[in-house]
């Protein structure tokens, strides 16, 4: 094949806007251009890339092989120039962090801290759900992704960097929030849940503990935002499980009630993820290695004033 960058940039963009037209704008090229440029592409292996219905376009199963390739290529020739830069001692770089929804409660203090001692960095960051973090892993169209449970089966490196409790929590004038003593887990068993859509960590984390002690959670209502779920337990639909770093103001302003409950709070762990053998360019690797130097001092969490055991 005699494909060119040129034409793998044409390709990326006409699948990130989903069509040619807005393709062409955002490359500042002519909408005819960018059709010649795809059909060349065609025509050099042999089979369609898209395929079109009106205005919208769909990739064909080698037009998902052939962007596989090309973000690999983009992923890799910008690491050759971060490179280049260093080696002419340039004190700059770029950092391209994918985070779980989660994690935004706490990383900009991270990112914060960490552009104070490097201000050439240049950091780009994706908020977005599990399924978001692993299609990033697995199409290397990030540095690194920062979340709770690592994935299986993806050929990546996981490194623990701070831990991640999570609570009930509940409104103020809910009857348990009023309960001074340790409240039995078993006391739960017929209260709703706001819950978090099924593929969040957090949602498995929370079924899981839950099964361990032959129960199940009772799922009332489902949300993809923990900020939804702590709107919906304020507003008395039902009880909600949610990391601790997600609400430091609502505590403080006695908005929210975290319930003393037997075995909790479920103690998970926050994880710096990357593709298995991965080479860092200077900025990239400068984050990763400040993040576990420095996180659990920089990241003040609200301490519990209650008994709790490490659960797996």
């Amino acid at each position: 094949m005699n494909i060119t960058l040129k034409q793998l940039k044409i390709l990326e963009a006409v699948v990130e806007h989903n069509s040619y037209t807005d393709a062409a704008k955002a490359l500042y090229m002519t909408q005819p251009a960018v059709s010649m440029q795809v059909k060349q592409m065609e025509v050099q292996i042999g089979l369609p890339l898209f395929e079109r219905e009106g205005k919208q376009v769909s990739l064909t199963e080698a037009g998902g092989e052939l962007l596989h390739y090309a973000r690999i290529i983009r992923q890799q020739l910008d690491e050759a120039e971060l490179m280049i830069e260093e080696l002419k001692g340039l004190k700059r770089g770029k950092l391209h962090l994918t985070m779980a929804s989660t994690a935004n409660y706490f990383a900009p203090q991270l990112i914060a801290a960490f552009l104070h001692d490097y201000p050439g960095a240049q950091v780009t960051l994706d908020v977005t759900n599990r399924t978001g973090l692993l299609n990033a892993l697995d199409n290397n169209t990030t540095d690194m992704v920062i979340m709770g449970k690592p994935p299986k089966g993806h050929n990546v490196t996981a490194i623990r960097f701070m831990e991640n409790p999570l609570v009930v929590i509940a409104s103020p004038v809910h009857p348990l929030a009023r309960q001074k003593e340790l409240i039995p887990l078993r006391q739960l068993a017929d209260e709703p849940f706001i819950v978090r859509e099924r593929a969040s960590g957090t949602r498995i984390a929370a079924e899981r503990f839950f099964a361990r002690h032959d129960m199940q959670l009772k799922a009332g209502m489902e949300m993809n935002r923990s900020e939804a779920i702590k709107q919906a337990v304020m507003a008395e639909l039902g009880l909600g499980i949610v990391s601790l770093h997600t609400i430091e103001m609502e505590l403080a302003l006695k908005r929210l009630v975290v319930l003393k409950i037997e075995d909790f709070p479920i103690m998970r762990q926050w994880h710096i993820v990357y593709r298995k053998g991965k080479r860092f360019a200077a900025i990239p690797e400068a984050f990763k290695n400040y993040v576990l130097e420095h996180a659990e001092q920089l990241i003040n969490i609200l301490p519990l004033n209650i008994n709790h055991k490490d659960n797996p």
